[in-house]
């Protein structure tokens, strides 16, 4: 009878623990599919399947968010969970969008092409690493340099449009070319872009911000790939606006 009484009070004890356990799971479980949207994007490239590519970075994007999301909301942030999503990162906008570009529009440039795709690659470890070891300190409102999804949309979001207006990636190379090394540069660089992770998801919102996510849905539903690539050329743009916006104030004021 003692031992029924200890089997049914440990019971509570051990279903919690596996509840815990679950939790823990949910967000690496974001992050794997990350990874594997990123490795399959690099398989597709190499099969010449660049649309494939291009979506496929867009997914690992979508997951990567939601894996820190999910982490916060349910409370179960890890050291381990903050390693595997650094790891991830890399594969996924890191070498995927380099060797992408690479295959479809810069390997006829030669050493040109693949130092390009090595400086983006570079820029993007270089990216997440300063973000490991400052994001305890940093202002969480904002990013120090252009975030490496945001870059890695850039490129796969260029990819993507061309695609659609069926022009091969070897007649605008140089154009990819700038682009690559734009994205890969602006990730080391000091500019300021803005992150959302003051956009606290449990507060009650007012119908308006309802609205007006409905209708980015339907934007971006009825053009992903222009919409996507202007988007985020804008998001990479306005680092570069508010710096010349604070420039010209200071001159004002001096």
């Amino acid at each position: 009878m003692n031992e029924d009484y200890n089997l049914a009070n440990r019971k509570p004890l051990l279903d919690g623990r596996l509840r815990r356990r679950g939790i823990y799971l949910l967000p690496n479980m974001f992050t794997t599919a990350a990874l594997f949207a990123g490795f399959y994007a690099i398989v597709q490239a190499m099969n010449g399947n660049f649309e494939q590519s291009a979506v496929a970075i867009f997914i690992a994007m979508v997951m990567d968010g939601l894996d820190g999301r999910v982490a916060r909301l349910t409370h179960t942030q890890s050291a381990f969970g903050a390693e595997y999503d650094s790891l991830s990162d890399m594969v996924s906008f890191g070498v995927a969008p380099a060797l992408i570009v690479y295959v479809w529009a810069l390997k006829d440039m030669g050493k040109w092409g693949w130092i390009a795709a090595f400086i983006y690659c570079a820029g993007a470890a270089l990216r997440l690493a300063r973000f490991n070891t400052q994001h305890e300190v940093a202002d969480k409102r904002f990013f120090q340099g252009l975030p490496s999804p945001a870059a890695a949309a850039l490129l796969a979001g260029l990819v993507w449009v061309m695609n659609e207006y069926h022009i091969r990636g070897t007649d605008i190379r140089w154009l990819v070319w700038g682009v690559t090394l734009f994205a890969g540069l602006t990730m080391v660089s000091n500019l300021r872009y803005y992150s959302g992770k003051d956009i606290n998801l449990r507060k009650s919102v007012p119908f308006v911000g309802i609205l007006l996510i409905v209708l980015t849905f339907i934007l971006i539903s009825s053009d992903p790939p222009r919409v996507l690539f202007s988007v985020f050329v804008l998001y990479a743009l306005s680092a570069y606006a508010d710096w010349l916006w604070g420039l010209v104030r200071r001159r004002r004021k001096g």
